[in-house]
């Protein structure tokens, strides 16, 4: 699997994992939202720590830098 995200992507997606968590265990959010949120913060992070979003590859998109 080729890489397709660049440094500021993972950085955004890290982020954004870790304010989710940081709502959850502040009891912020719970319920159904609580999983929905998970899930996404789920991959988010699993996608960051691989530099690739299957997303991307139908639309053709690369945010990494050419080599």
């Amino acid at each position: 699997m080729k890489k397709n995200m660049g440094n500021a992507d993972r950085i955004i997606r890290l982020i954004v994992a870790l304010a989710i968590a940081g709502l959850y265990f502040g009891h912020l959010i719970n319920g159904t939202l609580a999983l929905v949120l998970e899930a996404v913060a789920l991959i988010f992070l699993i996608t960051s720590l691989f530099s690739f979003c299957p997303l991307y590859l139908p639309f053709g998109i690369k945010t990494c830098k050419k080599n």
